[in-house]
């Protein structure tokens, strides 16, 4: 019998912030965010198995209490793409497993979006990495925190920005795509990544991923248009908590 690829979800969870020091354990309509990620990534079908990856015993120790299955990493990971890959390493994850980043500070977020990241994966074996993008007005294209992504018709990025590509030089331009911030990997290909020394356009731009593009390794774009919101700040808890009751 054919083996069946494993997909494994990775939540990054680290207690440092500046924003928002404890930002993991801060309670999301009575629960710890990380818990309502668990709960949202778990509900995904085409994810096997999903891990909480932290590097403080005091995330370590809620995980325990409300059994989500949790991995105690190193505190000097520069990201959480380092993170994530340590705990695939303890899990023992094959070459050819499929590691999904979840973000820890989305706890909205809509399980279907990650069927949407995974499923070229399952669709093409020489897919390595993918992401999500969405459709953005103008307006949003202007804004540099707001990260613009082009792409060409089999879906692979040609480039990723924070200006405003492309450039609409003969007049207005409606079909912006904003990139969405979770990533998928082959496990093999996250080992090669983690070795490779910061790049010169991701340097320039402040966007890991432009890493990948300047070694020639290929990244999927995945459209997707579910919605969530992140938590960055605690200000933004009141505004997720309204998200969730309207999608429970």
């Amino acid at each position: 019998m054919p083996t069946v690829t494993p997909c494994i979800g990775i939540i990054p969870a680290r207690f440092a912030s500046s924003r928002f020091p404890g930002k993991p354990l801060a309670l999301i309509a009575g629960k710890p965010m990380f818990q309502r990620v668990y709960e949202r990534a778990s509900s995904c079908p085409a994810i096997s198995r999903v891990v909480l990856a932290t590097d403080d015993a005091r995330i370590y120790k809620a995980a325990e209490t409300v059994g989500v299955p949790v991995v105690m990493t190193a505190t000097d990971h520069r990201s959480g793409t380092d993170r994530v890959l340590e705990a695939a390493r303890a899990l023992n994850a094959p070459d050819d497993a499929i590691i999904v980043n979840i973000q820890g500070d989305e706890p909205a977020l809509a399980p279907e979006m990650l069927t949407e990241l995974t499923a070229p994966f399952f669709r093409d074996p020489t897919v390595q990495v993918t992401t999500l993008a969405t459709p953005i007005t103008s307006e949003e294209a202007q804004n540099p925190n707001r990260v613009k992504v082009v792409i060409d018709k089999a879906h692979r990025a040609l480039y990723f920005s924070r200006a405003p590509i492309p450039y609409p030089r003969d007049g207005r331009f409606d079909a912006y795509l904003g990139h969405v911030g979770l990533y998928a990997f082959r496990m093999k290909t996250l080992e090669i990544f983690s070795t490779l020394p910061e790049s010169t356009l991701e340097t320039v731009e402040k966007l890991e991923q432009l890493r990948l593009l300047e070694n020639g390794i290929g990244i999927h774009v995945g459209i997707t248009h579910h919605h969530s919101i992140g938590v960055d700040h605690p200000d933004d808890i009141c505004r997720v908590e309204r998200l969730i009751k309207e999608t429970e």
